[in-house]
């Protein structure tokens, strides 16, 4: 039962719920052997070997047992079609009411099923003679009574829309945008696929994965705000992870050369295309290494996801291609912004770049230290104009906490973004492994949030700790999972690639609603 007013067609289902329990038939039984499904029948179908003859016999008949939900139905007197949706795809089905136990037909089949409702069918296959591979039902069993409809185009407030299309309605019931919209469950399959090459790439060369805490006492790792919990038995706020990092160095540490993870961070954030508060990203961290090897590292790897993943290492995203082949351009971040805005920022102070900002008509407030000024530029004047993979690398030391100064560039890390389609995918360092300089960049960040900017880094002591145990020279990898998705599976929004995106608290759907959801995806 529910409190909540029902459509006249839930009304409808409800009574047949009833009605089916009336005639002895369970709404909802246990089970249903599958031996076949849509996409291999049609694939496995040969007109010489299975087609009947004219007394419905075949050489070699093709008996098949499946399930799935009932997507359209057509009723023609003694005999109907329905299409049969299952993970693989839709096959037509034949019913005959001499076929099916006496009155089934004509109680069940036409009066209590509906489109939506899960069945069980077992038959064998045929063509008909309009062409069309189907399976003739020799017995047809309810699975699952559907008791919401699914949905169809409808006008509102004087405009025709779609749900099947709206947004708001695909990412807040993802169950029936996964039904209703087939391509979707592709877009899912290939970001597992590519998780998993991802996976088999990095096992095959030897890294171990790991698991690390998602509640820790002390976050970092990254430049965010957290999300605050409490554990009551100890009496302790608790932070969601924002990165994996400290605790993955912490491994390197301890001896092991080579770790990852792939696993959810969570930021206290804005919503936007680009930007879910709880996401995946990919983290690896190799002993005796650099961020040279690292960028190597990184062509081959996505080179090798986009080759798995499409069969060849250029990607059509919005309409353009975009290859991984490699090699991909290395640009120094500096060399961009003076390219761009004609300003070398190189050694400026945080005035002079405030200024610089100003006159770029960048809005900048007092929170803002010399990396984020410096950072704000980038992304108003560079980013949006890289669209093929490209590296850019040695950032100032300011945006880089917990990375390696420069080898021969004073001021600067050893730093590296793959930014691709105007947005960041990766971020690796060369490590910073000098406990006292990773103290003195530490305290750095707690004079920013003193004064007061939420996204600087706490201070780890027990990372810092460890650091004083040594940590031998080591490269450094995030990966932005969703990102990658989007660019592999051509999507627009991180909702897109993610099946169960953070919106906002369910409200009655109007045209303003369905406006607003769309202006978040800008």
């Amino acid at each position: 039962m529910t409190d909540r007013p029902l459509s006249e067609q839930e009304r409808r289902r409800r009574e047949e719920r009833t009605m089916l329990e009336e005639l002895g038939i369970n709404p909802y039984p246990y089970a249903w052997d599958v031996t076949a499904r849509a996409a291999e029948i049609l694939a496995q179908f040969d007109d010489a070997r299975h087609q009947p003859g004219e007394d419905g016999t075949a050489p070699e008949p093709f008996r098949v047992s499946i399930a799935g939900r009932i997507m359209s139905k057509r009723v023609m007197g003694k005999a109907a079609f329905f299409h049969l949706q299952d993970a693989t795809g839709q096959i037509q089905v034949y019913v005959r009411r001499d076929d099916l136990p006496e009155g089934f037909y004509n109680q069940v089949f036409k009066k209590l099923l509906d489109i939506g409702d899960i069945v069980g069918v077992e038959g064998f296959v045929f063509r008909t003679k309009m062409g069309e591979v189907s399976v003739h039902a020799g017995r047809l069993e309810l699975l699952a009574k559907a008791l919401r409809p699914l949905p169809v185009v409808k006008e509102a407030e004087g405009k025709i829309y779609n749900e099947v299309t709206d947004k708001e309605f695909r990412y807040r019931q993802r169950y029936v945008d996964l039904i209703v919209n087939p391509e979707v469950r592709d877009v899912f399959r290939k970001r597992a696929q590519m998780i998993t090459t991802l996976r088999r790439f990095l096992d095959e060369r030897g890294y171990l994965e790991v698991e690390t805490p998602v509640l820790q006492p002390v976050y970092g790792g990254a430049s965010a705000r957290p999300f605050i919990t409490h554990h009551n038995a100890l009496g302790l706020d608790l932070y969601l992870r924002i990165a994996d990092e400290l605790y993955l160095k912490r491994l390197i540490v301890g001896g092991f050369e080579g770790v990852y993870e792939i696993a959810k961070d969570f930021r206290n954030e804005g919503l936007s295309r680009f930007h879910n508060p709880e996401f995946t990203m990919l983290e690896l961290y190799v002993a005796y290494k650099d961020y040279h090897w690292m960028m190597d590292l990184v062509e081959e790897m996505l080179e090798h996801v986009a080759v798995t993943l499409h069969g060849t290492p250029e990607v059509t995203v919005g309409g353009q291609t975009i290859s991984f082949r490699r090699p991909w351009p290395r640009i120094p971040m500096l060399e961009a912004i003076e390219k761009e805005t004609g300003h070398d920022l190189y050694g400026k102070s945080r005035d002079e770049l405030a200024a610089i900002a100003e006159g770029l008509r960048l809005e900048i407030d007092d929170t803002m230290g010399s990396g984020k000024i410096i950072d704000e530029i980038f992304g108003a004047f560079v980013e949006p104009k890289l669209i093929q993979p490209t590296f850019v690398i040695d950032y100032p030391v300011e945006l880089s906490p917990l990375a390696k100064r420069h080898r021969s560039k004073p001021g600067l890390v050893e730093r590296f973004e793959v930014i691709c389609n105007a947005k960041e995918i990766c971020n690796a360092f060369s490590e910073l492994n000098d406990p006292e300089d990773q103290r003195a960049r530490f305290l750095e960040q707690a004079r920013l949030r003193a004064g007061g900017d939420e996204e600087a880094m706490q201070l780890d002591e027990d990372f810092l700790r460890a650091l004083e145990y040594g940590m031998p020279p080591t490269a450094g990898l995030g990966v932005g999972i969703d990102r990658l998705a989007m660019i592999m599976t051509d999507q627009p929004s991180i909702r897109d690639v993610i099946l169960f995106p953070l919106l906002r608290p369910e409200q009655p759907a109007t045209a303003e609603t369905r406006a607003e959801a769309d202006a978040t995806e800008q």
